[in-house]
């Protein structure tokens, strides 16, 4: 029995039942193999974790890194990530998206040692960040220096597009990695954190500080002083455009735009605000 397709196309003379046979069996094929063999191209690059293992001066440091599968062989960017106190880097990996939002960068997140904590913690009995340059003989400034040389290293790492976040103590080693290091990096993007040693130090950098308005650990006071002085030292503009829901976009004159994310929460970092995060940051190349 001659199925309508099949009918139509002899009755047009455009091909004859053995034809059509011939032709069926090549779509079936195109449909059931060579179709999902695109998709499978057309997904994004395969990625690992991997456990960084690294020795500074006499002390074991420990960092996950998200490795795209296009690391060895194309230009990547280059994102590190510090917890808060008391946090760990399985924490912040689990608790952040950035590897979904810039499947093609590299993202770092290190482990903190034990340290005393400026606000809680006083014995130091839980991990985070030295707080200011010379303090613990720069142990964690030394720790990035020697990721970032092992990356370098290992991986095409795009020098123009790397980039530092961290919440509350992490933030405030972003903005010690700003005071330090401004040279290294195309942007940063504390969170919940102050830094009143470094804030004499910084260079005009593109910048995004996120803020809880409810912060009942830092100050939201401390931090509008802090974001103001960061928009004081990239010559922004005094009036912000919206740039997403929470977020302010402040124009730079030098260059080096400042966005302000202020969301109604505590001392918290928003989910939400890892897709502003990396949208800024894809904005930004160094100079």
């Amino acid at each position: 029995m001659i199925k309508p397709c099949e009918a139509i196309l002899v009755n047009m003379g455009m091909i004859n039942k053995t034809n059509y046979k011939v032709l069926n069996f090549i779509i079936l094929v195109f449909i059931f193999i060579y179709i999902p063999v695109l998709l499978v191209r057309g997904e994004q690059p395969t990625s690992e974790v991997k456990k960084m293992l690294l020795t500074v001066g006499d002390t074991k440091r420990e960092a996950l890194v998200y490795i795209p599968s296009t690391a060895k062989t194309k230009m990547s960017p280059l994102i590190f990530v510090f917890h808060g106190h008391g946090g760990t880097m399985e924490n912040a990996y689990r608790s952040h998206q950035f590897e979904k939002l810039w499947p093609e960068a590299i993202i770092v997140y290190p482990q903190g040692l034990n340290t005393p904590g400026q606000l809680t913690d006083p014995q130091g009995k839980l991990p985070g960040w030295q707080k200011e340059a010379g303090d613990m003989n720069d142990r964690d400034l030394n720790f990035f220096d020697q990721m970032l040389k092992t990356l370098q290293t290992n991986y095409k790492v795009d020098d123009q597009r790397v980039y530092a976040t961290g919440h509350s103590n992490g933030g405030g080693f972003t903005y010690l990695l700003w005071a330090t290091h401004a040279d290294v990096f195309a942007a940063f993007a504390p969170s919940s954190a102050v830094s009143r040693k470094a804030a004499g130090k910084l260079k005009p950098k593109p910048a995004m500080h996120i803020m809880g308005e409810q912060d009942p650990l830092v100050k939201p006071e401390w931090q509008k002083m802090m974001c103001n002085m960061i928009l004081k030292v990239n010559s922004c503009d005094t009036d912000g455009k919206p740039y997403g829901e929470y977020a302010t976009h402040y124009p730079s004159k030098s260059g080096n735009p400042v966005v302000l994310y202020v969301h109604p929460g505590g001392h918290v970092y928003p989910k939400e605000a890892d897709e502003v995060v990396v949208k800024f940051f894809k904005e930004i190349k160094k100079k």
